[in-house]
């Protein structure tokens, strides 16, 4: 046995700005945006961002001389 249920009549229509404010609500004080600090970083690297692009650099120019 199966019921459906028939669509609600509303009394009348409502608009684009009603609808939307019965969908999310207005705003109110509950909620407030805050700056939070940066994260200090998980781990120390041990490189730097400099010696990587030296130790890279130098073993793309290895592997030219190969060739």
């Amino acid at each position: 046995m199966r019921f459906f249920r028939g669509r609600k009549q509303r009394l009348r229509e409502i608009g684009e700005s009603e609808a939307y404010g019965r969908t999310y609500g207005g705003r109110t004080g509950d909620v407030r945006a805050v700056k939070l600090p940066p994260r200090p970083p998980r781990f120390d690297p041990k490189v730097s961002g400099e010696s990587l692009r030296e130790a890279f650099a130098r073993r793309l120019d290895e592997r030219e001389q190969e060739r």
